[in-house]
Order: C-alpha cells, then structure tokens, then sequence
C-alpha cells in the first residue's frame, strides 16, 4: 500500500511517499480531516504557519489515537520571516499552537516573501541563511527532527549548501503534469534533495484536460490518480490536500504503474498558463 512506503531523506530519517496537504482547510475542519487521513492510513500530515490551520492539524495528531511517533508531521515558516529571531519565534508558536512536543519536519516556505515573489529580483540570501541557522539550531534543540525548503530555485539552494551544517532534507515545489521543473528536480536529486510535489492536481484546473482523461480513462482510472502516479515515477512526495475522506481514500489507490511511453507523452504535455478560479493563490497574496 502507497501509504506504508517511504523515501529515505539525507539525514536517514525517512519520509512517507504520500502526505495529506491541508492548504485551504479551515481550522476548524482541520483536526477531523486529520482524524480521518489517519484513519484511512496516512502517516504524513503537512501544514505551515500560513496555512492558520496548526492548531487544528495538532489536535487532530492528538486525537486520532495513533502513537506520535508513527505520523510524520510537516510544518513551514512563514515567507515573511528572514531574521533568526523571527524564524526561532515562529518555530517556537508553532510548537505551542500543535500542542506537539517535536514537529517531524520544518521548512522555509519561500525563499521570498509572498509579497516580493514575481515582483522583485531580491533572493533574501542573507535573511534565508539566518532563518536557517534557526533551523538548525532547533533540531540541535530537539524541537525539529529534519529541516527542508520550499520554492527554492538552484541559486537558492547554492546559497544554503554552501553555508550549512545540517543539509536540505526537502524542496517542496510546484509540481505536476504540463509544470514540472525537470532540471530542478535533476539538480535536486543530483543533491540528495528530496523533492515535494504540492499541487499535484494543478489547483484542480488539470481535470479538464482531455488528453490526460484519456490516459485515465486507458488505465481505468481517475485524472487525479493519474496526475497523483504521474509525480510518483518521476520519485517525489506527493502532497494532495483535501477534506474529504473519500478523495482521500481515492488519491491512496496508486497500485497502478503508468507505462514509460505514456509518462514521457504526459512530459511532454504543453504547460498550463492559467490555472483559472484558483490563479490567485490567498497564502501567496495572489502573486504567483
């Protein structure tokens, strides 16, 4: 079953394949979502400061009744923060808002800020060094167990791996059929990087592709499966977010394998440049 397996990381620890993505589900609704993706299976819950659900996701940790150390939590400082008191501080609220004792994994959720991201040639290199600095001195601390980056680009990446003690575990990035950054995903594993694929589903815009629904359709299964295996092969973590336990039980139905004629026709497809109804992303103040 996809959910049992894992990637192991750099620092050995190891990551499961498949996470429950929470952005857009309200607090409120967080921990029974947990809840459910645990009982369903899933032992890989990622969440951020930005997504103001880590109250709910911690409870739901809590509550569903499997022991901690089987559920692999992620977590992400927000973009916003770039000095090492203001990233310490943020892993500490973390903390205290999940209720938890340790956070699985936590990472920089940008290399900018949300406001800046496409409209300014600023990288943050100085301010991403402190905050990560403040990474590592909490997984020394016992606060964090593996650290990771997110929407890091290759000169984003030099700048923490040439001033690092404790190595990138992750780079979670967009990531799906007709957007897939494949030299970045190269340079990453070149690097021993893991990579996330967030978005899997292309913000549910890809449904409508026809050419994709007749590849389903030649396996007998869904468009998001196939966008879901799609990111698999290609050995990323998969991050599909919803709240419903049975689309998460469907993305979880994966023993299927995708043949190497259809994955480099779905490489090939034409990349989507509107993402319509979901063009405008609320956590990246609608920058992106």
């Amino acid at each position: 079953m996809i959910l049992n397996e894992t990637y192991k990381m750099n620092n050995g620890q190891r990551i499961p394949k498949v996470a429950l993505g929470t952005w857009l589900i309200d607090d409120s609704k967080a921990a029974n979502a947990v809840r459910e993706a645990v009982k369903i299976g899933y032992r890989h819950i990622d969440t951020a400061q930005a997504y103001g659900n880590e109250r709910g996701v911690g409870e739901g940790i809590r509550t569903c009744e499997v022991p901690r150390e089987e559920i692999f939590v992620t977590s992400k400082v927000a973009a916003e923060h770039k000095s090492y008191d203001s990233a310490t501080r943020s892993i500490d609220e973390t903390l205290s808002k999940t209720g938890l004792d340790y956070i699985d994994m936590m990472i920089i959720h940008s290399p900018q800020p949300w406001s800046d991201v496409n409209q300014s040639q600023n990288r943050y290199f100085e301010g991403n060094r402190e905050v990560w600095k403040a990474l590592e001195d909490a997984v020394k601390a016992g606060k964090i167990k593996t650290i990771g980056v997110s929407n890091f680009l290759e000169e984003d990446l030099d700048n923490i791996l040439k001033n690092y003690e404790i190595k990138p575990a992750v780079n979670q990035i967009l990531a799906h059929i007709s957007n897939t950054p494949f030299d970045l995903i190269d340079y990453c594993k070149r690097k021993n990087i893991v990579v996330e694929a967030y978005s899997p589903i292309g913000h549910g815009e890809i449904l409508n592709n026809e050419k994709i629904l007749k590849i389903a359709e030649k396996y007998g299964v869904t468009v998001p499966q196939i966008c879901l295996k799609y990111d698999l092969q290609l050995g990323m973590v998969i991050l599909p977010k919803t709240a419903n336990p049975q689309h998460m039980e469907s993305n979880a139905k994966l023993d299927f394998t995708i043949s190497d004629e259809d994955m480099e026709f779905l490489k090939g497809l034409p990349r989507i440049e509107d993402y319509g109804k979901s063009k405008m992303f609320p956590v990246f103040g609608g920058k992106l």
